[in-house]
């Protein structure tokens, strides 16, 4: 049996009619970049994920670097962070000229630590603390982290909170949506995201209308009359086509967001049924709504073995993210060395993703459970 990590092919055959009629309306017209498409969906989406304000943009990637610049941080600031997270998220820091500040993840849900964060700076000197001007937390493969712990920390210091929500959009924190939780949301619409376009695209979310008209000013490269620059931004502007099907996909993201939620308890029960409990941690439901932008199991030994064994015999797995942040060659000027954030190193060496998308049905499932048991059986 063949069970890929994610099959977009099932997922169009639902929308494909919708998808034809939208783009052969925006290819009649010949307006491809922003224009009522794209304020459509930022309507939507603000709706959606209960802030005030959002902003269509070319990425996920540039909702965050449009962010951090529309908060006017830039060289030598800090920005808190999670070294356990794709490497767009330090990478934006790095781009305005800002310092990354890598904060442990709690072993649980894979999300920065408050706990690390306040340990990480008391351990910086008081000229460096002073330099800190935002935290940056990772709402990781669809849960969001613990934000009232990281507000109030924000707020007794004065900063800015971006919620990277790339792999987040729709999960909740107490009530409220990612997105709404800090100054700004930053989503992707990258196509394996469970809101995915047909290419690259994102968008920030914020509750504040002096952001809100700094980050449309700063996505058309800060032009405002057109033609007129106070500011240099980029050209951080959303294609008409990608918000168009976004939009489509929206309509059906709950009831996909749903299916996802029952691929996730049949597994956990499957894995019990397997007797492989004791082998297999699966995800931990600490918050509202976790969405699963994947489903990560943890095991103690033999991940690698056991991801070759599973592409072996055709079910699509990946690690994500085999090599911590402050590791990156990109960042060894930080000076950070093996050990210094464990509980990251631990989970780039145990953890593995596992098919979860809606359309997965219950014999693929069980063909994935099987194939794992079998491996462990085998002593491979």
């Amino acid at each position: 049996m063949n069970v890929p990590l994610l099959d977009l092919k099932k997922q169009y055959a639902q929308i494909k009619e919708e998808c034809l009629r939208v783009t052969g309306e925006i290819y009649d017209s010949q307006h491809f970049i922003l224009g009522p498409h794209v304020e459509a969906l930022e309507s939507k989406i603000s709706g959606y994920c209960g802030a005030e304000y959002a902003v269509g943009v070319s990425s996920g990637t540039d909702a965050l670097l449009l962010s951090l610049m529309a908060a006017d941080i830039g060289p030598n600031d800090r920005v808190i962070t999670s070294p356990y997270t794709f490497f767009a998220t330090a990478g934006a820091i790095a781009r305005v000229g800002a310092i990354p500040v890598f904060a442990d993840i709690d072993p649980d849900t894979y999300n920065i630590s408050p706990e690390a964060v306040a340990r990480r700076i008391d351990g910086l000197s008081q000229k460096a603390r002073t330099t800190v001007k935002a935290v940056m937390p990772v709402h990781l493969y669809g849960q969001c982290a613990e934000m009232d712990e990281l507000n109030a920390m924000a707020r007794a210091n004065d900063w800015i909170v971006i919620e990277d929500a790339a792999q987040a959009i729709g999960s909740e924190y107490k009530g409220k949506r990612a997105g709404s939780l800090g100054d700004f949301g930053c989503f992707s619409f990258f196509p394996s995201k469970n809101l995915g376009g047909f290419g690259d695209g994102g968008v920030v979310t914020t509750n504040s209308k002096e952001f809100y008209d700094m980050l449309v000013i700063l996505r058309v490269h800060g032009g405002h009359p057109k033609y007129y620059h106070r500011y240099i931004g980029g050209n951080f502007r959303l294609d008409a086509l990608q918000a168009a099907i976004v939009s489509i996909k929206l309509k059906y993201l709950d009831a996909w967001t749903a299916a996802r939620q029952s691929n996730a308890r049949r597994y956990r029960q499957m894995f019990t049924d397997a007797g492989l409990a004791d082998r297999i941690r699966t995800p931990i439901e600490r918050h509202d709504r976790h969405i699963y932008n994947q489903f990560i199991i943890e095991v103690d030994e033999k991940r690698d073995r056991l991801r070759d064994c599973l592409l072996q015999n055709g079910v699509g797995c990946e690690i994500y993210y085999p090599v911590p942040l402050h590791l990156q060659e990109c960042f060894s000027g930080l000076g950070h060395k093996p050990g210094d954030f464990p509980t990251s190193e631990h989970a780039a060496d145990h953890t593995l993703a596992i098919p979860v998308y809606p359309e997965l049905t219950e014999q693929q499932q069980a063909y994935v459970v099987e194939t794992i048991r079998a491996f462990y059986e085998s002593g491979l």
